[in-house]
């Protein structure tokens, strides 16, 4: 650990999984980092075994940026994908709050000072914002992601557990979380992305806060890991991507805490094709259950078409590998 801090706000842990980074784009995200008005802060970086950036180019590089509170670098013994590597940060992370941070973003210097006043004023447990676009080079592309994900709906308020568990609208890199929460949350189903899971597990816990505030640049590039309806390509890649992975998810959560019986009634649904059970649970995931009743009807090569459509319908997305309908 490198450096001290004092202040009398809680402690809040960036932390940061890192695999081949773009140094050019590293830097510009660890700058942000600096830049960060919030005075209490640490970071910690954990590289996924990247296989052609040294750790000590990683080191490098943070020593250069970071030089206003402490930071912590070091490297998984073998690779274990980003929901992995989250939740040893997770683990490691000594503050009160978490931020999650992707290695190629960059931040605005009141992004942590604004989402912890959200928290304190709504008193959620997690706070979240929007984001603007930019492209590979810099430029901006859109001023909210709203402008490129139409469908986009962000939620915020309290009892929002059922809406979460079926549709996530928090990317990673936009929230602030309470410590406890997130390490409640471990171990992370390895078919739910981190930051799905996380925000899961907030909304059962408590009130979620939204600002429209544009707190993060979100950057946009070929190696975007996810996208609208992302590995869908037919009714069978469907149901394995969106379908199958909700019995997981339900029975990862209900072993450490209750569920509620409707949730558990729509989960059976949509795995078991039951349209009437469907229609009734659609309040949780309205744009899905539409779906999934129409493609039953639909031939594939139609249902193929229409996937077709929606991707095209925006640019493709990622930030914190979550995507949405």
């Amino acid at each position: 650990m490198n450096g001290c801090t004092g202040t009398d706000k809680p402690l809040v842990s960036i932390v940061m999984a890192v695999y081949e980074p773009n140094l050019q784009w590293f830097r510009e995200q660890l700058d942000s980092l600096e830049a960060q008005t919030y005075p209490n802060l640490e970071l910690l970086v954990l590289d996924d075994c990247s296989p052609t950036v040294p750790l000590e180019t990683v080191r490098r590089y943070i020593a250069q940026s970071i030089h206003s509170f402490p930071y912590q670098v070091s490297r998984n013994e073998k690779n274990l994908g980003s929901n992995g590597t989250f939740e040893k940060l997770t683990q490691q992370a000594r503050g009160k709050y978490i931020a999650y941070c992707d290695q190629d973003d960059v931040w605005l210097p009141e992004k942590l000072e604004t989402l912890y006043a959200e928290i304190q004023q709504t008193h959620a447990v997690m706070s979240y914002c929007d984001m603007s676009v930019m492209d590979a080079m810099g430029y901006q592309i859109a001023s909210s992601l709203r402008d490129i994900r139409p469908r986009l709906q962000y939620l915020q308020g309290e009892n929002l557990f059922g809406q979460y568990f079926f549709r996530n609208c928090t990317a990673g890199c936009s929230m602030l979380i309470q410590a406890d929460i997130a390490k409640m949350a471990i171990p992370f189903p390895p078919r739910t992305v981190a930051d799905h899971w996380l925000a899961i597990w907030a909304a059962k816990k408590g009130a979620i806060s939204f600002t429209e505030q544009k707190l993060v640049k979100y950057r946009q590039h070929h190696n975007n890991q996810t996208g609208i309806l992302f590995g869908v390509q037919n009714k069978k890649s469907y149901y394995q991507v969106r379908v199958i992975p909700l019995q997981e998810r339900l029975d990862w959560l209900a072993h450490r805490d209750s569920v509620p019986s409707s949730v558990r009634a729509f989960v059976r649904a949509r795995t078991m094709g039951d349209l009437f059970g469907i229609w009734k649970g659609r309040k949780y995931s309205p744009k899905e259950a539409s779906l999934e009743i129409a493609m039953r009807f639909m031939p594939d090569a139609v249902f193929k078409f229409c996937i077709a459509r929606l991707k095209n319908e925006s640019v493709g997305y990622r930030c914190g590998r979550t995507a949405w309908l």
